[in-house]
C-alpha cells in the first residue's frame, strides 16, 4: 500500500482517486472546493463531479496542502495546467526528493509556452531534482471508474519511476504502459484538446465523417510535427498518448474540448458555452499556447492556427473550414 496524494478534485483527479483506493493505496485528495472536500468526507462521493460513483473510504479529501502531501509517495497533479505553477509553489514547502510527481493534466502553459514537466523542473529543481512521470492516453473519467477497460501510458526518462508508477496505479480494467519520451507524450495530450474543438466545429457545421476523419489524420500530422521538432520520438505519436488520445477526444461524446468546438459550430460564442461549463476545457487556453510554440519554431499547424482565429479572433467556424479546404494543393507527406 502507497500514501498517494492527488491535487486536483476535478472529474479524473477524482477517478485516480477512486482507482487507487480501489487497488488498496491510502489515498489524499487536495481541493480548494470545500464543497468537494465535505461531499468526498462525509459522503463518499464527489458530489460535484462523478456523482455516480462511490469512492472508497480510504480516499480522504482535505483544502491543506500539509494534510493531503505529508509521507507522499506519489504525488499526482491533476488540476488544470494553467494552474500548475502557482499550485507547486504552495506546495513547496510540504514536498520532498522521495516524491515521484505524477503529471495527470494536459496542457500547456499559456505564458511561457511551457509543458508541466518543465514547470515541475522551474519550481522544484532548485529545491531537489523532481523525479517526474506523465500519465497520458485515451482515458474519459466516468469510463475509467464504470469498469471501461482502458489502457494509457506512464512516461518517464526514469525507468524505475515509470515502473512504479505502472505498478502502483495499474488496477483491473486500468492497464497503463511504460514509454520513455516525456515530451511526446505531453505535446500528444496537449495538441489533441485543440484538434478536439476542430473537429466538434466540425460536426457543429452539420459536417459528416469523411470530414472528422480527414481533420483527424491532418491533426495527427501538426502533432507529429510539432513534437519531433521538440526532440520526441514520431512512434510516441502514433501509439495511446498521441493517436489514441487523438481519436478519443475528437469523436467521444464526453469530450469537453469536442462540445466546446460543437456548439461554436453551431453558432453560440466561446462566452456562453464556458459560463455553463463546470470544467475547463483545456484545448481553449492550449491553443493559444500552441500556436505561439509552433510559430516560435517555425511549425505549419493550419488546424490549430484556423481553431486560434475562432477562439480569439473572431473568425467565424464556416469561414475557418473553408480556409482550410482552400490551401494550395501539395503532396501528403512532404513536410
Amino acid at each position: 500500500m502507497k500514501h498517494i496524494a492527488i491535487i486536483g478534485g476535478g472529474s479524473w483527479g477524482t477517478a485516480l482517486g477512486i482507482m487507487a483506493g480501489r487497488a488498496g493505496h491510502d489515498v489524499r485528495l487536495w481541493s480548494r472546493n470545500a464543497k468537494v472536500v465535505a461531499s468526498i468526507n462525509d459522503r463518499h462521493v464527489n458530489g460535484l463531479y462523478l456523482a455516480a460513483h462511490p469512492i472508497p473510504a480510504s480516499v480522504i479529501a482535505s483544502d491543506q496542502f500539509e494534510a493531503v502531501l505529508g509521507g507522499a509517495t506519489l504525488v499526482i497533479l491533476a488540476a488544470p495546467s494553467h494552474a500548475t505553477r502557482e499550485l507547486l509553489q504552495r506546495m513547496l514547502p510540504h514536498l520532498d526528493a522521495g516524491m515521484i510527481f505524477v503529471s495527470a493534466s494536459k496542457g500547456i502553459e499559456n505564458e511561457s509556452g511551457k509543458r508541466i514537466s518543465q514547470i515541475v523542473a522551474e519550481e522544484i529543481g532548485p529545491s531537489f531534482p523532481p523525479r517526474f512521470v506523465c500519465l497520458s492516453g485515451p482515458s474519459f473519467a466516468d469510463e475509467v471508474v464504470a469498469g471501461h477497460p482502458t489502457a494509457i501510458v506512464a512516461a518517464s526518462v526514469s525507468e524505475n519511476d515509470s515502473s512504479v508508477v505502472q505498478q502502483e496505479l495499474s488496477f483491473a480494467n486500468l492497464r497503463i504502459y511504460r514509454n520513455a519520451d516525456v515530451i511526446g507524450t505531453e505535446i500528444g495530450g496537449s495538441v489533441k484538446n485543440v484538434m478536439a474543438i476542430a473537429a466538434g466545429i466540425v460536426a457543429g457545421l452539420g459536417f459528416g465523417s469523411n470530414s472528422v476523419a480527414a481533420l483527424i489524420t491532418r491533426g495527427l500530422a501538426e502533432m507529429v510535427r510539432l513534437a519531433v521538432a521538440q526532440g520526441a520520438r514520431q512512434e510516441t505519436l502514433m501509439g495511446l498518448a498521441g493517436l489514441g488520445d487523438l481519436v478519443l477526444t475528437c469523436t467521444g461524446s464526453l469530450s469537453r474540448n469536442r462540445f466546446v468546438g460543437q456548439e461554436l459550430g453551431k453558432g453560440r460564442t466561446l462566452t456562453e458555452i464556458l459560463a455553463e461549463m463546470r470544467e475547463v476545457a483545456e484545448g481553449v487556453k492550449t491553443s493559444k499556447a500552441v500556436k505561439q510554440l509552433s510559430d516560435r519554431v517555425g511549425i505549419e499547424m493550419p488546424v490549430t492556427n484556423e481553431v486560434h482565429s475562432v477562439l480569439y479572433e473572431g473568425k467565424s467556424p464556416a469561414e475557418a473550414a473553408r480556409e482550410l479546404m482552400s490551401r494550395p494543393l501539395r503532396e501528403e507527406f512532404d513536410e
